[in-house]
């Protein structure tokens, strides 16, 4: 049984740290007694340390709070150098002692998994953030917010958990690059040091998994996005491939793990959002404002009445098919990826080719829902013109002041992920917006002097809902930009021009 302690001296000697910190987790059952020795003197090899003093353990129960000691003795003793890499690598290799070997978390897993699947997940999860491998206190940063709109309640999170380099270490990492692991989604990460441009990894556990008879991995994002934001890896090192294979992957893990989404990132430059260089997929548990959207108008695919179809409400383009038939549905997402891979309609601009250079592409997405298997198919188009250098259906200038990032699989599903800058830069058009400052950004005073035209007499309390609604209305657009079929009625139209073709092929 853990003990418990409400608080704890931060001046306690390294070798009073060291015994309470292996303590912790001997009496919290991560690891057993007879390995006390020898996970102790792992821990004294890390921090230099050629002895133990005698010393007795203390009940304690903030073990991360004993890790950043641990890091800063090592820092005050020329151990490692004061940078985000080293401290990074540091944690990563003491937290990596008291956690369980992967075979050993493997086990456990799929025994767990034998009774009940959502108790092996739960395991996993929690395994994951007790070891810091989720860095649970940087992602207690992220700036997070619901915002209502037409089409249901969409989320904006302000990403604040990455921690940013220093010049110095920037200019290191040119020095340590490094072919191995082959990038960050490989299985060779599991138990990696780490360097100035590679995270530490020593702490890092990978569940394997059979995936449509392929070896996989499935880990967590140490940066959780949403709740239980997992990460499906093929073992094998190969770009991604948004095709047929890929449904049937999706499918074959949402049976696995019926209690969690999977989707993929479309296979292409601009709407690809993701490593493009590395076959996977991203899920977990979690209810976005796409999942919630109904279908606003259904239509039946030939020689597939099994499977039900439809358009979905939505800002993007999105057609939502649903079976409890696993391979009928799997028929119905190749039908729709085929035949929008070579679709063109120039009355909304959208061309299948340029050359010999693809433009349309899918974002799939798969749940289950009333015990049935059902996919949403995102529609993705990645031209560009000269009007639109980033992207025609990318977010357009007048609101990449605020998000100019491609959109990837999570934003596609409603959950905006805006970049760290924004914390101070939409404080100052709050400033602005109540006249203590006219410092706002040249890129958001329009926006800004808008925004004040609106809305009178703004007041300190007022000004950062104000602000914040705002917000929500620019990455609506966003996702409306993104949209190849669009929401007024030539986009209508059109949109059920490709459904009605989907009737005869």
């Amino acid at each position: 049984m853990k003990e418990s302690v409400s608080t704890y001296n931060k001046n306690q000697s390294i070798d009073q740290l060291i015994v309470d910190f292996i303590h912790y987790y001997q009496m919290d059952g991560k690891i057993d007694a007879l390995d006390t020795i020898y996970l102790t003197n792992q821990l004294l090899e890390l921090l230099g340390k050629k002895e133990l003093k005698p010393v007795s353990a203390q009940p304690i129960n903030e073990p991360l709070m004993l890790l950043d000691q641990m890091i800063e003795f090592a820092i005050n003793g020329g151990i490692i150098r004061d940078t985000v890499s080293d401290k990074d690598i540091l944690g990563a290799k003491i937290m990596g002692i008291v956690t369980p070997r992967p075979s050993e978390i493997n086990q456990k897993f799929w025994k767990l998994y034998d009774k009940e699947k959502l108790a092996a997940t739960d395991y996993f999860y929690a395994l994951s953030k007790e070891n810091n491998y989720i860095k649970t206190r940087e992602i207690a940063k992220n700036i997070e917010y619901k915002h209502q709109t037409p089409y249901g309640e969409i989320e904006i999170t302000i990403n604040l958990s990455r921690p940013e380099k220093d010049p110095k270490e920037i200019a290191l990492a040119k020095t340590e690059k490094s072919a191995y692991p082959v990038n960050l989604l490989c299985m060779e990460n599991e138990g990696y040091a780490g360097n100035s441009q590679h995270p530490g990894r020593a702490n890092h556990r990978i569940i394997r998994l059979d995936v449509a008879d392929e070896p996989w991995g499935y880990q967590y994002s140490p940066y959780l996005y949403y709740n239980e934001h997992a990460i499906f890896l093929s073992e094998e090192h190969r770009a991604m491939n948004v095709g047929d294979k890929a449904i049937r992957n999706l499918l074959d893990i949402l049976t696995t793990f019926p209690h969690y989404f999977v989707g993929s990132n479309a296979g292409l430059p601009i709407v690809g959002g993701s490593i493009l260089s590395h076959d996977h997929y991203q899920g977990g548990r979690h209810t976005f404002a796409l999942e919630r959207s109904e279908m606003e108008h259904t239509f039946e695919l030939k020689d597939l009445p099994q499977v039900t179809a439809g358009i979905v409400k939505w800002p993007m383009s999105v057609i939502r098919i649903q079976s409890t038939d696993k391979e009928a549905l799997a028929q119905a997402a190749k039908k729709i990826m085929d035949t929008w891979e070579d679709y063109n309609d120039e009355t909304v601009g959208i061309y299948d080719f340029t050359g010999e250079t693809p433009h349309n592409a899918i974002t799939p997405i798969a749940r289950m829902r009333d015990n049935q298997f059902e996919l949403d198919l995102v529609l993705r188009n990645n031209r560009t013109s000269d009007e639109f250098p980033d992207g025609i259906f990318h977010p357009h200038p007048p609101v990449q002041h605020i998000k100019k990032e491609n959109i990837g699989l999570i934003e596609v599903m409603g959950l905006a992920i805006l970049p760290p800058r924004l914390e101070k830069e939409l404080a100052e058009v709050e400033r602005y917006l109540i006249g203590k400052s006219a410092d706002v950004k040249a890129m958001h005073l329009p926006w800004a002097e808008t925004l004040k035209k609106e809305n009178s007499g703004v007041t300190e309390e007022s000004a950062q809902s104000i602000v914040r609604h705002a917000v929500g209305e620019v990455f609506l657009q966003v996702l409306k930009d993104a949209g190849v079929f669009k929401r007024d009625q030539a986009g209508k139209d059109a949109f059920i021009r490709f459904t009605d073709y989907l009737k005869t092929v």
